[in-house]
């Protein structure tokens, strides 16, 4: 039985051609899917990072960039114009909406304790999220306790804030300057010099005559 030829060509001579022609085209499409997974996951470990880093000092500026980032980053990828991300992604999406929440409704001053604490679980959640997400293992009370701060850093901080709200203060008018004035410089040359003058010038009232003596200024050395 004779083979079935195809524009003189056999059906496993046109995959030959086809492996040659689409080989590379393939090769290199795979070689960016790689490059870019590469990417996507060094921008994630990068912001884990940022955030482990600073965890236990969420008011430093790196720290807020690293979460300003977290939409973009685990956004997922482009398909035909539209967001595709992986479940996990999305698991660190709703943690960070649900922890960004919480920082922009402060409760009462009487219940500041129960914010940091509540604030604490939830950002606890975002870093176990983003860990999970990048496949790094990590327990909730590790990623909660494990982070170390200085007490010296603390008394910084609370200094520096305390040192803007006075200035702040000033600035604004609310609150005036207190001085207490222990004592003025004094010159006994300048107290002589205006007593004589008050004197003359009672003399000069009393007679009508006002004598002026003129003193020639000391060469300059």
């Amino acid at each position: 039985m004779e083979p079935t030829l195809y524009f003189h060509l056999e059906l496993k001579d046109w995959a030959v051609v086809a492996a040659t022609v689409l080989g590379p085209i393939l090769a290199v499409q795979a070689q960016k899917a790689v490059e870019a997974f590469r990417e996507r996951r060094g921008r994630k470990t990068r912001l884990f990072e940022q955030l482990m880093a600073t965890r236990a000092s969420r008011v430093a500026p790196e720290h807020v960039r690293a979460l300003n980032m977290i939409d973009l980053v685990f956004y997922g990828e482009r398909f035909f114009g539209m967001p595709r991300r992986s479940g996990k992604e999305q698991r660190v999406l709703d943690s960070w909406k649900e922890y960004l929440d919480h920082l922009n409704n402060r409760g009462a001053d009487d219940q500041l304790s129960q914010w940091v604490a509540k604030g604490d679980e939830l950002f606890t959640n975002l870093l176990y999220a983003v860990a999970e997400d990048i496949g790094f293992k990590f327990d909730r009370v590790q990623l909660k306790r494990g982070s170390y701060s200085p007490i010296a850093h603390g008394e910084l901080e609370a200094e520096q804030a305390e040192l803007r709200q006075a200035t702040l203060s000033l600035v604004t008018g609310k609150h005036a300057l207190k001085m207490n004035v222990v004592g003025f410089p004094f010159d006994a040359d300048a107290v002589q010099a205006n007593k004589e003058a008050i004197q003359n010038l009672g003399k000069a009232l009393e007679t009508g005559i006002l004598q002026v003596q003129v003193v020639e200024p000391a060469p300059a050395e």
